[in-house]
């Protein structure tokens, strides 16, 4: 691998070699000595045109771990908000020797588009590009759902079997469609749970099932459930009623999780708008990933950051 822009690219192999990888960074983390030298001498550059605390600090808390030095350009106050272009920008980190680009951008395809511009010979990282997708965020969801549902023996395993519903805001969403590629092929079975206003328009050619009410995706008894964010500007373009509509048929609500059964767990990739994708007190439940997924998410980057250098683990 010499860049990670899509989960669609990862062979089944890869991705449960990186589930893998990420079990072992998890290890690493654990112990008193947190760090490994892996990255000792290499830059990873983060680069963020569009607002990110999470997977920005994710990121940096990674390559930290991996003794790599980390540089982090925000659009806000660069270059970038003068006019500079971003051929111009990555020309100029690739000057001054960053090795790794994480790259997050509000334009669809812009990763991909760097990763084979030659405008660098940097790994190029996909941390999130418009409504494409967000590979990281789904590899951390993937290794949450196998140690949650398997345990410290799936190793090696993939998701085969597993029953996952996301529900919300679908056709938005790069969350969803890299949770998407990478469930089907580490072989769950997704349904996809939204109003019509919010799945896509190809919805048809993903490999999944669809609902159109949460409580109807409920009926197939799922292992996970997993409710996205729902943006402001959804809630005041005409995609749904209003927001106690969303409640009543999308939201994660207490009556909902007494449903699921006993082992199933509930995530959310954050921020929560509690009390609307999901009730608090689902959020704060022992079924709840939400804290987990954070904590993984250092683990899978690090995964990420490691594979990409060669080194077998």
């Amino acid at each position: 691998m010499k860049h990670l822009i899509s989960t669609r690219d990862l062979s089944r192999a890869e991705a449960i070699g990186l589930l893998d990888t990420t079990a072992d960074m998890v290890e690493v983390r654990g112990r008193d000595v947190k760090k490994l030298p892996t990255l000792r001498g290499k830059t990873v550059a983060n680069v963020f045109f569009e607002d990110s605390t999470r997977t920005r600090l994710s990121f940096e808390a990674a390559a930290l771990a991996l003794s790599a030095d980390v540089s982090t350009l925000t659009a806000q106050g660069s270059s970038v908000s003068k006019g500079e272009s971003l051929k111009d920008t990555l020309q100029t980190l690739e000057a001054m020797g960053a090795d790794y680009i994480v790259l997050r951008h509000s334009h669809s395809g812009v990763a991909a588009t760097v990763a084979t511009s030659g405008w660098t010979d940097a790994h190029v990282i996909n941390a999130g590009d418009g409504t494409h997708e967000h590979p990281t965020q789904a590899l951390l969801d993937a290794f949450t759902m196998r140690s949650r549902l398997s345990g410290a023996t799936a190793r090696g395993a993939g998701l085969d079997g597993a029953n996952v519903v996301i529900v919300g805001d679908i056709a938005h969403s790069r969350v969803a469609r890299s949770n998407v590629w990478l469930l089907n092929t580490l072989g769950a079975s997704v349904t996809l749970a939204a109003p019509k206003t919010l799945l896509p328009k190809d919805v048809t050619e993903w490999g999944v099932s669809t609902s159109l009410t949460l409580d109807e995706a409920l009926d197939g008894d799922p292992d996970v459930v997993m409710t996205l964010r729902i943006q402001k500007e959804r809630m005041s373009s005409g995609y749904f009623p209003s927001e106690s509509e969303y409640s009543r048929f999308w939201g994660m609500t207490s009556d909902r999780s007494a449903r699921l059964k006993d082992t199933a767990i509930v995530m959310h990739p954050g921020p929560m708008n509690r009390g609307l994708e999901i009730a608090g007190d689902v959020a704060d439940s022992a079924r709840s990933t939400v804290t987990e997924q954070v904590r993984n998410g250092v683990a899978a980057r690090m995964a990420v950051l490691y594979t990409l250098t060669g080194v077998q683990s």
